[in-house]
């Protein structure tokens, strides 16, 4: 594949606003092990194509737009289409090339493993 047709289908995957939205922090846990950190983020009835994650100069933003099929005009309403935004800052530890997302039952999850220098190690003690 070129260079000119992969820059075209990543604009593509860009999340279209066609009005202001409401926006939203979504919760979010943290989990943290010798090999990763765990980030899962609650953006329930957000599609996977309606998902964006970037990590730049050492910031992680997560953004997510929430689109309400409807059917008639609105009498009365609540909630309605929603963006989900939240950031944060990424430790340098973080093996940036190896991030991996998945999205199930509306909660976003990144994996974002360790590099293998920041990992714990037992040190071996040499004998003379």
């Amino acid at each position: 594949m070129d260079k000119t047709k992969e820059i075209a289908k990543k604009e593509e995957t860009k999340v279209e606003k066609t009005r202001q939205l409401y926006e939203a922090v979504p919760a979010v846990d943290i989990y943290e092990n010798e090999d990763e950190i765990l980030l899962h983020a609650d953006m329930p009835g957000v599609v996977k194509e309606n998902i964006s994650v970037d990590i730049d100069n050492g910031t992680l933003a997560i953004s997510g737009v929430r689109k309400l099929a409807t059917e008639g005009a609105a009498a009365y309403e609540e909630f309605s289409d929603l963006e989900y935004v939240r950031s944060f800052s990424v430790p340098q530890n973080i093996d940036v090339e190896k991030v991996e997302a998945e999205l199930k039952n509306g909660v976003l999850r990144l994996h974002l493993p360790k590099s293998e220098a920041a990992k714990p190690r037992q040190i071996e003690i040499k004998t003379a």
